[in-house]
Parts: C-alpha cells; sequence; structure tokens
C-alpha cells in the first residue's frame, strides 16, 4: 500500500477516477430515476443501456487505435469535459421542465460514445502509471476507491434527487470537470515510445490488431468472454428502478442504496485484495467468483426484504470485485504497451455488452416476464457460464500465476 501511495502520478489518476466515479454513478441514477417518471415503463429503461452500449461496439476499434497513437490523459482528459457538457445540459433541461423521452435517449448515445474512449482509456494507462510488481495491487486499490465512490455517488445522488434532479447533474458537471482537471496533470511512468505499429496508418490490419490479439490468447479471451455472458445474463442495475418503487416499496433514497449496496461488498474485497493480492489458483478463483456472483442474484430476485435483498446485492458486488481484479490484471499484463490501447478496446466491448447491453436484455426480459422472472432467469444463466468456461477455456481453468517471473523482476 505504501508504495502506490508514493506513486504521485497513480494517485492524482486514482483521485480522478473517484471523481468521475460518482459522477457517473449520480448520473445514471437521476437519470434512470426521470425516464421511469416519464414513461413507467421497463423497456425504456433498458433501451438507455442499450443506447449506450452501441456506440460504444461502433467505435471501440478506432478508440483502441486513437489510444495507441495519442496521450491517453488527452483523450481521457477530453471525455471528462464531454461528460460535464452533458451533465450541464441535464441540469438547465431540468430546471426549465424540458426533459423528455427522446432527449434521455439521445443522451444516453453521446454517454456511449464517449465511454468508448473512456473506458479502454482508463484500463491502458494504469499500468503506464506503476511497475507490473504493483499492477494488482494498483488494480485493487484502484477499484477500491472506485467501489467507495459508486456506494457515495448513488447514496448523494438519491438524496439529493429529493431537492430536484437539476441539483444532482449541476453537481456531476463539476465533479467532471474536476476529474478533467486531475487526469490532464497526469505524468506517466513510461510514455509510448515510437514504434512502427504506432505510425501505421489507419486501415483494416491496424483496426482489427486487438480482436486478432484477444483472439489468439485463449487465457485473455475467455476471461473478457466469461465476464460478457456472465453479467449479460446476471446484471441486475436496470430493473433497480422497479424493485425499488413496486417490489420493495421504497423511494428515490431506497433505489440509492440499492444501487450502492454492491459496491459496499465490492469494497471490502477490493480493500482486502490491496493487502493480500491473489497470487495463486488465479483461474479457478475467478471463475468460483462468476458462480458466486450468480447465486448472489438469484437471491436478490426472489427477496422481498429490503435488508436482505441489500445483502444479496452486497455478497454479488463482492464476487464480482474479485472477478474484476483478476480479469483486469490477466488482460493488463499479457499484453504489451504497444497493443494496450487496442485490447483494452476490445475489452471494453465485452464489458460494455455485459452492462450496457446487459440493461436492454434486463429491461426486454422484464418486459415478458416480470422484474423477477428476468433477474431469476439471469442468475442461474450466469451459474450456468461460470459452469460451462470451466470446460470451454482450460487454460483459463489452468492459470495459477497472475504474474510472470519475467515480469516481476
Amino acid at each position: 500500500m505504501a508504495a502506490l501511495l508514493r506513486v504521485r502520478s497513480f494517485m492524482r489518476f486514482w483521485c480522478a477516477r473517484l471523481a468521475a466515479t460518482a459522477a457517473g454513478q449520480m448520473l445514471m441514477v437521476a437519470l434512470g430515476w426521470q425516464m421511469y417518471e416519464l414513461t413507467t415503463n421497463a423497456w425504456d429503461l433498458g433501451l438507455v443501456g442499450l443506447l449506450q452500449f452501441l456506440p460504444g461496439l461502433l467505435l471501440a476499434l478506432f478508440a483502441g487505435h486513437a489510444l495507441d497513437r495519442f496521450p491517453r490523459q488527452r483523450i481521457l482528459g477530453l471525455c471528462m469535459v464531454m461528460q460535464a457538457g452533458v451533465a450541464a445540459l441535464l441540469a438547465w433541461s431540468s430546471v426549465h421542465d424540458q426533459v423528455s423521452r427522446d432527449m434521455l435517449l439521445g443522451l444516453s448515445v453521446v454517454l456511449g460514445a464517449v465511454k468508448a474512449f473512456q473506458f479502454p482509456a482508463q484500463q491502458a494507462l494504469v499500468p503506464q502509471l506503476v511497475p507490473p510488481v504493483l499492477l494488482a495491487r494498483a488494480l485493487a486499490f484502484s477499484s477500491a476507491g472506485m467501489q467507495g465512490a459508486i456506494i457515495v455517488g448513488p447514496a448523494v445522488g438519491g438524496f439529493v434527487f429529493a431537492a430536484g434532479a437539476a441539483w444532482v447533474h449541476a453537481l456531476c458537471a463539476t465533479l467532471f470537470v474536476l476529474a478533467g482537471m486531475l487526469v490532464l496533470g497526469v505524468r506517466l511512468r513510461a510514455p509510448l515510445q515510437a514504434k512502427p505499429s504506432l505510425t501505421e496508418p489507419l486501415n483494416l490490419h491496424t483496426l482489427f490488431a486487438g480482436v486478432r490479439y484477444v483472439y489468439q490468447r485463449p487465457v485473455i479471451l475467455g476471461a473478457m468472454s466469461l465476464d460478457l455472458f456472465a453479467v449479460l445474463l446476471g446484471g441486475a442495475n436496470a430493473l433497480l428502478p422497479i424493485f425499488a418503487r413496486d417490489i420493495l416499496l421504497v423511494g428515490p433514497w431506497g433505489l440509492g442504496l440499492l444501487r450502492a449496496a454492491p459496491a459496499v461488498g465490492a469494497l471490502a474485497l477490493a480493500v482486502a485484495l490491496t493487502r493480500w493480492p491473489v497470487s495463486r489458483r488465479a483461474g479457478p478463483i475467478l471463475l468460483s467468483a462468476v458462480a458466486v456472483y450468480g447465486l448472489a442474484t438469484l437471491a436478490f430476485a426472489m427477496s422481498t426484504v429490503f435488508e436482505l435483498s441489500m445483502l444479496a446485492l452486497t455478497v454479488a458486488g463482492a464476487a464480482d470485485m474479485v472477478s474484476v481484479v483478476i480479469r483486469q490484471s490477466l488482460v493488463q499484463l499479457d499484453t504489451p504497451d504497444s497493443m494496450r490501447g487496442r485490447v483494452s478496446a476490445v475489452n471494453s466491448v465485452f464489458i460494455g455488452g455485459s452492462n450496457q447491453l446487459g440493461e436492454f436484455e434486463s429491461g426486454a426480459t422484464a418486459a415478458w416476464l416480470g422484474a423477477v422472472g428476468s433477474v431469476v432467469l439471469g442468475g442461474i444463466g450466469t451459474v450456468v457460464v461460470a459452469l460451462a468456461w470451466v470446460r470451454l477455456f482450460p487454460a483459463l481453468r489452468a492459470r495459477d500465476h497472475l504474474v510472470s517471473p519475467r515480469q516481476a523482476a
């Protein structure tokens, strides 16, 4: 821990991610609640997730190419500024009662396009800030901070929403501006050097280099696809407004606490992993964590008691954090720096598919089976995926160490 705290650029980046994560969580709480108040339609909640995923899918390869050509911290700073603009527009529209379904869906597209660059930039920057031997700890510590922001962000957003949506959006805009200022001041430990791969013209070969790299490496492909299918099926975030209002009978404050609950478990595990990082049996631990995530999701779906629902989401968050740290460590450590932008962009498509597309899947399934039926089906599906990946990706199941002796040296 002390070694990480001495890396000033990493800590600056860590603070920027805290501010941006809190702002993003508050923004999604407010946006989701406003959408459900306008339409009371689960399909529209799912559509918000779909419209954030599609731009990421379309722009991912271009984003990866840009991140391997241009300073990643500048691209990330621009993403923060653009999200501040979206939040400011929502604040103004809320004050003047101009928020509409079409507006919220249109801004979801903008947010999706921005996140196509933001998420891979954040992933690819961390290895340039710390040495390989500290990467697993850095990812766990970074995740701990993010989860703390996820706990505070939705809870604060839910309470501030009582004063009006405009106040939530204005606070989000302020935090995004702060994050942008912090990240633009980051100095890299190992700046990208001029490499032939970075000066090649933009063409299909360079665009798909990250896709080829992932496809040819079973451990990376297995880790990425495991997250995609597990969270795609098991995610319930898009339906939390329905559970909060119609099943658990709590208001916006309850919704904020439900969104924060997974982060409580994730924060506890992230702190533990910062102190005691996974050093052996990485593959089996990863697969087991995904199975636990599915079982916890199933428990949440069956609960009608607010406290029990909070507990189930907390366990799900803890299991997901184990998966996140191991998966991100494997991807970053097994990828050379000249390819990290493009590989991180591919990884972002998988993450976006599991999150935003998962929200659409949840909304669409809920329109057919109801909110409870949708989450039950997702929890069962996640457990099945974890069991299937044991056989489909034996290299991932057999992975022991995260950091090889050569990398540690």
